[in-house]
């Protein structure tokens, strides 16, 4: 199986990092968090990855060129497909597809069609981490007969509660969970029917794709409990370096 990853946007909200790389090479632990997401999916013997790249996608393929034992399958103008060799990392095929620089979500996982040869894969962004159990949310949407399962997630707080009575604090609770709400936490498995929704590059995946899917009855969700945290901004990749540090790093599956 196959595991699509999105690495093409801008990532503006985190510029202090992005103005000179692409936010799925921001470092956590001296490592980009696009190495966390392949080596969790490594975890459970899923090794081929299909990076949909945009944005400075030069610096994505200078990195598995430069940091790896690699060979070189095929190289073309719009994409490069790496062999990882080296006998201390995963066994990773690697294509890295440029998408172009404007074009949204659905847009690019359009331009990778070609790539997941017709069967189901996995997909998800290049710049969310959590523990989901992949080999559990494959099994779930192969028994769920749907064209997409999504992973539900519930979002941590960002602010402690304070719960006031006349003027007193009477119960303090510190970044507890958020509202309850489920979220599109990522970890995608879909089936080649997607692709069929998807009009052109301005299709923004999570709107009108999904929308129609879902009024379709075609979308199920793997709800997530555990470890879910995004990186949107440069407060969240300090969350993630801290979690590092500290030793009890909730995503890290692989030993």
């Amino acid at each position: 199986m196959k595991v699509v990853i999105l690495a093409g946007g801008y990532g503006t909200r985190l510029n202090e990092e992005t103005k000179e790389k692409p936010k799925p090479l921001v470092e956590i632990g001296q490592m980009p968090i696009l190495w966390h997401i392949m080596k969790n999916y490594s975890f459970y013997k899923i090794n081929d990855f299909v990076i949909c790249a945009g944005y400075k996608q030069e610096k994505i393929k200078e990195y598995f060129l430069s940091k790896f034992e690699h060979k070189i399958i095929i190289e073309k103008s719009r994409y490069i497909q790496i062999k990882i060799i080296q006998n201390n990392t995963d066994p990773w095929m690697v294509t890295v597809v440029d998408t172009g620089l404007e074009t949204m979500t659905g847009g690019r996982l359009k331009k990778v069609k070609d790539f997941v040869n017709n069967e189901t894969f996995c997909f998800t962004y290049g710049d969310t981490l959590n523990d989901v159990n992949i080999k559990e949310l494959i099994n779930f949407h192969k028994n769920s007969e749907g064209f997409v399962t999504v992973t539900a997630c519930q979002p941590p707080g960002k602010f402690g509660i304070l719960d006031i009575k006349d003027n007193k604090v009477i119960q303090f609770m510190e970044k507890p969970k958020g509202d309850g709400n489920w979220v599109n936490g990522g970890y995608f498995v879909l089936e080649p029917t997607i692709f069929d929704y998807i009009d052109n590059d301005a299709t923004v995946w999570e709107e009108t794709p999904l929308q129609n899917l879902t009024k379709e009855g075609q979308v199920s969700a793997f709800k997530h409990y555990g470890f879910y945290q995004p990186m949107d901004t440069i407060y969240e990749r300090n969350i993630l370096e801290t979690i590092w540090k500290s030793g009890n790093v909730k995503w890290k599956m692989w030993t």
